[in-house]
């Protein structure tokens, strides 16, 4: 007879929220498992604040990682109403780029919203999304396996030993000195320390790109399990920051916490006041900083030509280098015709081909051969 089976009834939703926290990269001992049904049976909670303190003082997640405790949490315990969808809980995270007061614009609804994903819009429609259970594909393997050697690099201030380096060593100069009567018969180099560079991704997920959405918010989800300093955006007519959801470990929790965060699937356009919108606030204008900037979208731009003109050329002087990977881009000899892509051409570092996931892998991957500065 299994465990499970022996298990009561009542206590195996703990056990299995136990697992859920194992399964993402939390370490909890079988003493704190033992120790979180105690306490809950000795409090006798009434609700879920009581069962979720229970949980803090026994399992004690890092304070650095609360905020993914927190998140497990509430999809464990409440599912679909882990997050609260309403306007005015709207966080920080998000900006809406819709104009107030356009009576011209009805928003659309979900069952009307780009069905073909086909075409560009400028209207709001604020929909929910689901992501299927796919196999792994060979691109993310890839991408998972080659990110941590490849992946673009900088040069720290700290600096370490080296055989060969443009610093001299002074302090090991002088210590290794001592052993030979104050004599100096070697002098120790130092150099730079390389340390991996920020990365930027902006998804377009409006209805024109919705044959790409899921592909493309699993290969987020790849990139930011693979490397510590990525930051990850969605945009179509808001402005969302999908970061701390892609951090969870299981890709199907990960994407479900986004797809709650995410409320303008498949719907409008705007690219050029996302990006306005991005560059706006400080905090977010200051990830792309000195980044590699990947921005994933067909650059089917419904909103005015030049405001994505501005916001592309802030945004490539912020950058370390700037790509844009566009669906359009079918080879070598593509050349832009649409009006937005003709209007950012001569700021971006890389115009190709995003269409495939195995393309981006390739063109992320490739980044990290352009030297360090």
């Amino acid at each position: 007879m299994s465990n499970e089976l022996l298990l009561p009834r009542a206590a195996r939703i703990f056990i299995s929220f136990v697992a859920l926290l194992r399964a993402n990269g939390f370490a909890v001992a079988p003493e704190q498992t033992t120790a979180l049904l105690a306490a809950i049976a000795l409090l006798g909670p009434r609700d879920l604040d009581d069962i979720r303190q229970s949980a803090l003082a026994t399992l004690a997640p890092p304070p650095e990682r609360r905020a993914a405790f927190d998140r497990l949490f509430d999809l464990h315990f409440r599912g679909s109403e882990a997050i609260s969808r309403d306007d005015e809980g709207e966080d920080d995270e998000t900006v809406r780029l819709q104009e107030e007061g356009r009576g011209d614009e009805e928003p659309l609804l979900s069952d009307d919203a780009n069905e073909s994903g086909l075409s560009a819009t400028r209207t709001e429609a604020l929909v929910e999304r689901r992501f299927a259970q796919l196999a792994t594909s060979d691109a993310l393997r890839r991408l998972a396996r080659e990110a941590p050697r490849r992946l673009p690099r900088r040069r720290g201030h700290r600096r370490m030993r080296t055989r060969r380096g443009p610093f001299a060593d002074l302090r090991r100069t002088l210590r290794d000195s001592v052993r030979s009567d104050g004599e100096i018969l070697r002098l120790g180099h130092m150099k730079r320390r390389q340390r991996p560079r920020k990365i930027l991704l902006l998804i377009d997920v409006s209805g024109s790109m919705k044959s790409r959405t899921e592909e493309n918010m699993k290969l987020a989800h790849a990139l930011v399990q693979a490397a510590s300093n990525v930051e990850v955006f969605t945009f179509g007519t808001r402005l969302t920051r999908v970061t701390r959801a892609l951090r969870l470990k299981r890709r199907e929790q990960a994407l479900s916490a986004a797809a709650h965060l995410v409320s303008d699937w498949d719907g409008g356009t705007r690219i050029g006041d996302a990006l306005q919108a991005f560059l706006a606030v400080p905090r977010f204008g200051g990830y792309a900083r000195g980044a590699a900037v990947v921005i994933v979208s067909d650059g089917l731009e419904r909103g005015e030509p030049d405001a994505l003109r501005d916001a592309v050329a802030k945004l490539s002087r912020r950058a370390w280098r700037l790509s844009w990977l566009t669906p359009l881009a079918t080879g070598p000899a593509f050349r832009p015709q649409t009006e937005a892509l003709v209007a950012i051409e001569r700021f971006v570092d890389d115009l190709v081909d995003g269409g495939s996931s195995a393309s981006i892998v390739a063109h992320v991957l490739a980044l990290g051969r352009r030297r360090a500065a």
